[in-house]
């Protein structure tokens, strides 16, 4: 199949009397066309998050001071938002160990490379990959991706992308092996290089897909080469921040709301919550308040005290950093504070935005007895504010059975349509909120033990990677 997509660019390229460039753009409808094929046939389980990342926990590896050259793209020159993305498996009974799996790659990268989106070709000499060698990527598309080879260990390999490519960042390819199996990860920290690749990217989301199945294709390609089983599928964390959350140079405006979001935000200190709560200290079933609780366990710790990194704490600062739902489906700004802070809720139902406001209640950490045994707890509320479609009080609290160490999050909603605000919200909320707001319940529970097990790989992931650039 290869060598059959191979021959096609040759021939386009040799017959048709036009710019390379562009003949690789005839590739583009063959490529993804053969690739949705592939992929709406392919079995591997993909498990795909979102997140909202911060910086500096997210900023890319500082660059070799060999690095200084003034073709590299860096993602200070890139447009919109930095994706901080991590693509990970893990296989078994593999006849190639972490080593010689990175190896055989330093030999020819494109033993992985999805051949429908992309081909890697060394530009000078001959050898194994080493620090400072530049590589064409070729793409479907009139464009081409220059990289060059940053760092290099026994089981990773780092490239910068340079002048030209569509995205401006960094890539790095890491093997590590245990008595478990071999884990292959792909870890990336990129912008778009242009406006048009933003666009493409980020609103057109074409390059979003392509991209995500060109690396789930290369991990895949990984397990086949290392002749192994995959193991769990394929993880796709992606955490994503905004322009305004990143470091500007001294001197930039740093823009860190956009100036509706800060004047709505501002406006939201100025309203009252929708609803009286001495409503809900009484018995409110009569009064139309539904009453929702959902638990999700999380993974499990020894028992005794949360351990640093284990999944109480790594759970604990989702809640407080307002990662419990997907900012693909509402996105929240606020200020630094938990206690008493207002977040503008960003809600997209299919073509319709909605902005909303909720107030944050004070958190509260206490370690209590329930039916006989010691539990820490930790938990916050909010409650919806004038001008929501919808009225009560959300609680998350997460616990931990002191005794077993089992840790689990529990969500308790109390809520009714509410009563004043703006009309045609209440209506759709009233007709067709019902289902959406149980499928967010579940969504957000969901989305806590995901994250909780993704968040604790990456920390392990990092720590691998600060070791191996240790030992180099």
């Amino acid at each position: 199949m290869r060598s059959a997509l191979r021959g096609y660019h040759d021939w386009v390229a040799a017959t048709l009397p036009i710019h390379r460039r562009w003949t690789t753009a005839l590739r583009w409808p063959f490529g993804v066309a053969l690739a949705s094929w592939r992929y709406m046939w392919s079995v591997t389980p993909v498990h795909r998050w979102v997140m909202i990342g911060s910086w500096p926990e997210d900023a890319p590896p500082e660059l070799p001071a060999a690095a200084d050259r003034p073709d590299l793209q860096r993602w200070q020159q890139g447009v919109g938002p930095l994706l901080h993305r991590i693509y990970r498996t893990r296989f078994t009974g593999s006849k190639l160990g972490a080593e010689e799996l990175i190896a055989l790659l330093r030999e020819d990268i494109d033993r992985i490379a999805p051949t429908e989106f992309a081909t890697f070709r060394k530009l000078e000499g001959d050898g194994p990959m080493a620090v400072g060698d530049d590589y064409i990527v070729r793409m479907p598309g009139p464009w081409d991706g220059p990289v060059t080879v940053l760092a290099v260990a026994e089981c990773s390999f780092r490239l910068a992308t340079l002048s030209g490519h569509l995205e401006a960042g960094q890539i790095e390819f890491r093997a590590a092996s245990d008595h478990r199996g071999v884990s292959f990860e792909i870890e990336s920290w990129a912008r778009s290089g242009d406006r048009l690749s933003d666009f493409l990217y980020t609103h057109v989301q074409i390059s979003k897909e392509v991209q995500l199945h060109m690396w789930a294709s290369a991990l895949r390609n990984a397990v086949k080469l290392a002749g192994g089983k995959m193991e769990g599928g394929i993880t796709i964390a992606t955490r994503l921040l905004d322009p305004h959350a990143l470091p500007v140079p001294e001197g930039d405006d740093p823009g860190r709301i956009d100036g509706r979001d800060e004047r709505d935000l501002g406006e939201l200190a100025r309203r009252p919550v929708n609803f009286d709560p001495a409503e809900l200290e009484g018995v409110p079933r009569a009064a139309g308040w539904r009453f929702d609780e959902m638990v999700e366990p999380l993974p499990h710790e020894p028992s005794g005290p949360p351990l640093e990194g284990g999944s109480w704490s790594v759970a604990k600062r989702m809640m407080d950093n307002y990662q419990l739902a997907d900012p693909l489906v509402v996105g929240g700004v606020y200020s630094p504070e938990l206690a008493g802070r207002d977040i503008l809720l960003k809600i997209r139902y299919g073509p319709l935005r909605f902005r909303v406001g909720v107030r944050i209640g004070e958190p509260r950490k206490e370690t209590v007895e329930l039916d006989g045994r010691e539990v820490l707890r930790y938990g916050w509320s909010y409650r919806t504010l004038e001008g929501h479609f919808e009225a009560g009080e959300m609680r998350y609290e997460l616990r931990k059975w002191l005794d077993s160490g089992d840790v689990e999050f529990r969500l308790h909603a109390v809520s009714r349509p509410a009563s004043s605000g703006p009309l045609v919200p209440r209506l759709g909320f009233r007709l067709v909120g019902r289902p959406r707001q149980l499928r967010f319940y579940r969504q957000v529970c969901r989305r806590v033990r995901r994250l909780t097990e993704t968040q604790m790989e990456t920390e392990r992931a990092r720590a691998s990677r600060r070791r191996l650039q240790l030992a180099s």
